[in-house]
């Protein structure tokens, strides 16, 4: 008797490439529902093995309860925010989503956009159509010559450096992640964000969305801009306060401003849609042909390899195994993106190495995943492209970090087991050590000083010199703003010399409170760490 063994299913609630499709029903049973109703995907996806969605199906917890057979959620596109992933990872549910498709569209059309403002095609095409014929009254501006300002030099914004490059632009980056070795390689000249905001003729955004980038350019940072610099966003809408932007239009401190992308969509009733100096698109800089079709035919391929068991790059929640060291070094998974989060936060500028060392008896155990847990740490905040354990070292290389690791068969300070990153950045070496303490991390050293922090919630972070009064004048500061402290703990290492002083805070603190306590004489730096 010969069985045949069955096909997985596979839900495509939202239209993608016939290409993908035709890659799935190679291999699976493909069911298109495309505009369903939330209980109408509740009930579809019953008995279903995959489901696979863009922007516009909402992956929410109740969807994932009715879809008790899913093995797979796929997202055709970057942004995985319409799918509870916390929930699919506690289900089990692997999510995948193509992070690289729509790299080389989003770049041109970033370029389409900058030529489309520069010469103010829209304008020009709308008053041809009335009938009027005003040459000079839609007078343009060249590229060359010009200065273009790139925030966030990932594989986006590195293609438009390119690009730019090509039309005789002068390029200047920020990006504190990557290393002036990529830059050189592709002609950008790494520089400060206010270098960046004073020296761009245009602006063009390329970062992910995160509580550091978002509102990048605001009221104050708008100001600094040279006056009738013109700014161009095809990332994520939020990384621009509209309403200041608005107020830079009008008052023709900025010249104009192409915009793909809004902090609410579809933008209906935004102000900045209309506005005579702004070239609006309803978010098409992955709409091309080309690549709708690499996104759905990359998806197809991920959503059938999960299928199958294996881990594939673009995996957003799976966790990797590792045979035979999951019950020892698995638990240090966490402290190792901790300690990630951490020193990235405390850097604060661009990174050039990362030395990362394991001491005691994690020396004698496959210590890669925890390699890519530190790298994930480090450059999940900051990385358009979702890192994971599995794509960790894939997306350092590509921003040329050089990345080191070592063993000691010893601890220092007579830990049993040690992690210790050390990252330099222009020049400055900022290091942290953790490790496990009743199975939870903790954060043990910071720079030369040893410490037992638990690395939770919002850690503010000062060095300075040990003087009587610095406390009591932190603590009057945070009193003053209504921040509660809810732990502290000071250190140092020779009397009246250098100290520190952590302190676990109920809520971040706003900038203007920032300065003020560096403001406070003997302090030498203040950080701030969100975990």
């Amino acid at each position: 008797m010969v069985t045949t063994e069955k096909k997985p299913r596979v839900l495509i609630a939202d239209k993608i490439d016939d290409a993908g499709i035709e890659l799935l029903r190679g291999s699976a049973e493909v069911t298109l529902r495309p505009g369903m109703k939330p209980d109408e995907l509740h009930q579809a996806l019953k008995d279903q093995d995959a489901l696979i969605v863009r922007s516009a199906t909402k992956v929410t917890a109740a969807a994932l309860e009715a879809g008790t057979d899913l093995r797979v959620v796929g997202r055709a596109g970057v942004g995985v925010d319409n799918i509870d992933v916390d929930e699919c990872t506690r289900r089990g549910i692997v999510v995948v989503n193509t992070a690289g498709g729509s790299t080389f569209a989003t770049a041109e059309h970033t370029m389409a956009m900058m030529l489309s403002m520069a010469r103010n095609v829209p304008q020009a095409m709308a008053s041809l159509l009335t009938g009027a014929w005003t040459p000079a009254k839609f007078m343009g501006v060249e590229l060359r010559g010009k200065t273009l300002g790139i925030f966030g030099l990932g594989r986006i914004g590195t293609q438009v450096a390119r690009r730019a490059t090509s039309f005789g632009m002068r390029v200047i980056a920020t990006d504190p992640y990557v290393s002036r070795e990529h830059a050189d390689a592709n002609g950008v000249e790494l520089v400060t964000k206010d270098q960046l905001l004073a020296g761009s003729d245009f602006l063009t955004l390329h970062a992910t969305l995160t509580t550091e980038t978002g509102h990048f350019l605001g009221e104050a940072e708008l100001a600094k801009m040279k006056r009738g610099a013109r700014i161009v966003n095809c990332a994520r809408g939020a990384l621009i306060d509209e309403d200041a932007l608005r107020r830079a239009l009008d008052s023709g401190q900025i010249a104009q401003a192409a915009l793909d992308v809004f902090a609410e969509e579809p933008a209906k009733d935004n102000p900045l849609v209309g506005h005579p100096q702004v070239v609006c698109t309803p978010h098409l800089a992955a709409s091309s042909q080309e690549a709708q079709v690499e996104i759905a035919q990359d998806l197809a391929r991920l959503v059938l390899a999960c299928l199958r068991g294996e881990h594939v790059a673009g995996a957003v929640n799976a966790p990797l195994r590792f045979a035979g060291d999951i019950p020892f070094v698995e638990p240090y998974l966490h402290v190792a993106d901790v300690l990630g989060r951490v020193v990235t936060q405390l850097g604060g500028a661009r990174l050039e190495r990362v030395e990362i060392t394991y001491a005691g008896e994690l020396a004698a155990h496959d210590v890669t995943p925890l390699t890519a847990a530190v790298i994930k740490g480090l450059l999940a905040p900051i990385s358009e492209e979702r890192v994971n354990l599995i794509n960790a070292r894939l997306v350092a290389r590509s921003r040329g970090l050089n990345v080191t690791e070592s063993k000691a068969d010893r601890a220092e300070n007579n830990y049993a087991n040690l992690i210790t990153v050390s990252v330099r950045a222009n020049g400055d070496e900022r290091v942290v050590a953790g490790t496990l303490f009743q199975d939870a991390p903790r954060l043990v050293r910071i720079d030369d000083y040893w410490v037992d922090v638990a690395p939770v919630g919002h850690v503010l972070i000062t060095q300075h010199l040990d003087r009587p009064g610095i406390i009591g004048r932190v603590g009057t500061l945070l009193g003053e703003g209504d921040v509660n402290i809810s732990n502290m703990q000071v250190g140092r290492q020779v009397r009246r010399g250098g100290a520190i002083m952590i302190m676990n805070l109920d809520e971040r603190l706003a900038d203007p409170l920032v300065q003020q306590i560096e403001a406070i004489p003997d302090i030498r730096s203040v950080k701030q760490v969100s975990l």
